[in-house]
């Protein structure tokens, strides 16, 4: 098996910031109560003629400069999105025609805030086995465009934005496990009601707001922190470490409490726990794949450093990754 690591990294944040004060004047909510409860300072929204598409195109470019890679050296795409631009053709098709990597395969994986750990999990299949050689993953996000702006308790904890990675064979280190999981039985806990088959679009549906994601965050609060701990527990025990070896873990940036919960109950002290949710919010797939460009960028990820992803969603589903770096 051919050991696969990152070799390239890249993100996009749309420039258009919402602040906390803006969203006082949008909904009866407070900047103590969003930070208090969340975390959360502001996010970005991406404009009006942006597509989920847009975002993962302009992370994509820069994930290929910085792995030194041509469009059309890469045989993979894995766009992970709960927001597409369309019901079809995927994300990643449209991403494939837009950077000309005319001999890629591409494909969507609808993982909601997990989707960018399913995703890399796989393209390390693919390439581990020696199916592909240059994978291009992108968790990309318009959540703004399925946010209901007269809910409080959920418009203040999202954003948009898009992270991206390449993936090949390499010599040392890389995704040394991952582990991936799903109970299906609460789906109700999070979910976007209407526009797919069960509910097409119609009057009542757009009349009852049922094309917004709908969340009950306090079930959700105490899933995510027991799920999100036994993820990074199980991780690390089929890579053979322990915590001691984690220089840094990357969590799915839903919520700061969420986060610090799941870093008490790991032992963690907090200058190994990565958040940059303050300025972004929660951004689906996106959070963990920004949060981890960022932490490179930052010097906070450095070579040879264990890297631990976590991350938890709508599904619900959960995913968990270790890589050296």
């Amino acid at each position: 098996m051919r050991k696969v690591g990152i070799t390239g990294v890249g993100e996009y944040l749309p420039p258009r910031v919402l602040t906390n004060a803006d969203l006082e004047k949008m909904v009866d909510t407070s900047d103590e109560w969003i930070t208090t409860r969340t975390g959360i300072k502001e996010r970005r929204i991406a404009c009006a003629n942006e597509a989920t598409s847009d975002l993962a195109l302009k992370a994509a470019k820069e994930a290929l400069a910085d792995a030194r890679l041509n469009p059309e050296e890469l045989d993979l795409i894995i766009v992970a999105t709960i927001t597409p631009d369309m019901q079809f053709p995927s994300v990643a098709s449209i991403v494939q025609n837009a950077l000309r990597a005319k001999t890629a395969v591409a494909f969507d994986v609808s993982a909601a805030c997990a989707g960018f750990i399913y995703a890399l999990s796989i393209a390390q299949q693919f390439i581990s086995l020696g199916t592909y050689r240059n994978a291009l993953v992108i968790g990309a996000e318009k959540l703004s465009s399925v946010t209901d702006w007269q809910d409080r308790n959920t418009c203040v904890l999202f954003g948009d934005g898009a992270g991206a990675c390449v993936l090949k064979e390499v010599k040392t280190g890389g995704i040394i496990s991952t582990y991936l999981g799903c109970d299906g039985s609460n789906m109700e806990l999070l979910n976007l009601p209407a526009g797919g088959s069960r509910l097409p679009a119609s009057q009542v549906t757009v009349e009852a707001r049922q094309h917004f994601l709908k969340m009950q965050g306090n079930e959700l609060f105490k899933i995510a922190v027991r799920t999100m701990t036994e993820a990074a527990e199980k991780v690390l025990k089929q890579a053979g470490m322990d915590f001691s070896d984690v220089d840094m873990i990357i969590p799915h940036q839903a919520n700061a409490r969420i986060i610090m919960a799941v870093g008490k109950r790991l032992g963690l002290s907090g200058d190994k726990i990565f958040l940059n949710i303050e300025k972004y919010g929660n951004m689906s797939s996106a959070s963990t794949a920004t949060a981890l460009v960022e932490a490179v960028k930052e010097g906070r990820v450095k070579k040879g450093d264990i890297v631990l992803l976590d991350s938890f969603g709508a599904g619900l589903v959960w995913g968990a990754c270790v890589i050296e770096w």
